[in-house]
């Protein structure tokens, strides 16, 4: 059985809980999780909506490419990039 309510916190984060009689007693698991709140512009409701979201994000200016990381971190690995991913591959069954 499981029971849903949405409940405000107040301040001092104290809740008096009265189960309905439906619920045997025993041990039972509490769980707390926060409400999902939408934000507008955010949360995708739609695929649609996700593909103007990430065109959006493409055509903004100030994005940065993460191509700019390219070569950064050479020998990172001990050489090769790509040897050493044929390495670990490798080690696999």
């Amino acid at each position: 059985m499981t029971i849903t309510q949405t409940v405000e916190i107040p301040a001092n984060r104290r809740l008096t809980i009265e189960v309905p009689r439906e619920v045997p007693t025993g041990t039972v698991v509490l769980a707390f999780s926060p409400a999902h709140v939408s934000t507008p512009g955010r949360d995708p409701r739609t695929l649609e909506e996700a593909l103007q979201m990430a065109k959006e994000r493409a055509a903004d200016p100030n994005r940065k490419s993460i191509s700019r990381f390219f070569g950064k971190h050479k020998d990172i690995f001990g050489g090769d990039g790509v040897a050493y991913q044929r390495a670990i591959r490798d080690e696999w069954d």
